[in-house]
């Protein structure tokens, strides 16, 4: 419950400037309101269609292919493009001196072990597998139906709510007000996450598309754009989002060719030292202004509590926190100690009664 309605909250204040700028147009909050929330769910419904068929279509061409490498014979003596692969690699390893190194033999048994085990059943269950995880993030999304009516409920009153909090905490002359500082510290974060998403699934993108256009990593020119969103997406998740983002092109990468793995590798090994030291002290430092050890502990309290949502939420709750930190500090003064010696403390004497013999 708690954490619905801090999520609830963190919603409504990400909204509340839309909605204002919408009443500068002389239009009524609750209208506003309704606007920006069909407005909201038309791009969720898009976002959702658009990924979904992305995802599924990407993934039966992937498994088409990956059928093809196994299943499809070339040439006059028959041989897959997988038996084709294990030849070159032994090969290689012949002209670089290592011809001690056999896998010739022990590789294309292993091309007739995945051949005989039905590459297209499992592939087949692989796509199902991805629609019906599409079709279950789907309904996950259309059935957050309280959060966002709390969310309603908490825009709808934000203005009654922020004057409340003005009459018994007032701002200083030239001071925000709380509820705006708030606003601005998410709005602060909103603009540093999608900034270094930007950044982080370009360079993935980029990167990928120029391994393919040199031959490191073949076929990969189509996929390039859905692996740079892929990244840019799990950049939302800190610290683990570039390796999670990395499976996907790496998986790929060793169906299609094995040795296009390592650069894969190496590629995004490069962008996680490049994110760790030079964009994200850049980019997330200046927007949330909080202390590296603060964000990680955040990050663990928030995974620990709630889970993956936690860990999502946690640096924007951190910011949020850190604008009303600021709000209050100059606001809370302790009294100070007395000094030294005995507290005079007064005490009210008991009348006693005589006994007289």
């Amino acid at each position: 419950m708690v954490f619905l309605f801090l999520i609830a909250a963190l919603v409504a204040l990400l909204l509340d400037p839309v909605v204002r700028g919408l009443q500068r147009c002389r239009l009524p909050r609750g209208l506003s309101v309704a606007l920006v929330y069909l407005s909201f769910l038309a791009a969720l419904v898009l976002v959702i269609v658009a990924v979904a068929t992305a995802v599924v279509g990407q993934t039966k061409t992937a498994t088409d292919r990956f059928n093809g490498y196994f299943a499809n014979r070339h040439g006059t003596i028959g041989q897959t493009s997988a038996d084709r692969d294990v030849d070159r690699l032994q090969q290689w390893l012949n002209t670089h001196h290592l011809k001690s190194v056999h896998i010739r033999k022990r590789g294309h048994k292993l091309v007739r072990q995945i051949q005989q085990r039905d590459v297209g059943k499992y592939t087949h269950k692989i796509v199902t597998f991805v629609e019906g995880a599409a079709i279950s993030i789907g309904k996950t999304l259309f059935s957050l139906v309280l959060l966002i009516v709390v969310s309603v409920y908490m825009l709808l009153d934000m203005e009654r709510f922020g004057r409340a909090i003005d009459r018994r905490h007032p701002p200083r002359r030239g001071e925000d007000t709380l509820l705006r500082s708030m606003e601005h510290a998410l709005a602060s974060y909103v603009r540093g996450q999608v900034l270094l998403s930007l950044i982080i699934g370009t360079s993935a993108g980029f990167g990928l598309w120029v391994f393919a256009a040199v031959g490191l990593l073949p076929h990969a020119q189509q996929y390039a754009l859905l692996f740079g969103v892929v990244v840019a997406v799990t950049e939302v998740i800190p610290y683990l989002g570039p390796w999670l983002g990395a499976i996907p092109p790496l998986a790929y990468a060793v169906v299609v060719h094995p040795i296009s793995a390592l650069w894969v590798a190496l590629l995004f090994l490069g962008i996680h030292q490049i994110e760790g030291h030079v964009v994200v002290p850049n980019v997330m430092g200046n927007a949330l202004r909080l202390h590296p050890l603060l964000v990680i502990f955040g990050l663990v309290a928030g995974a620990e509590i709630y889970g993956l949502p936690g860990a999502l939420t946690a640096l924007p709750l951190l910011a949020v926190a850190r604008a009303i930190w600021e709000f209050f500090a100059d606001r809370v003064h302790l009294e100070p100690w007395s000094g030294g010696g005995d507290v005079p403390v007064e005490v009210e004497l008991a009348k006693t009664r005589t006994l007289r013999p």
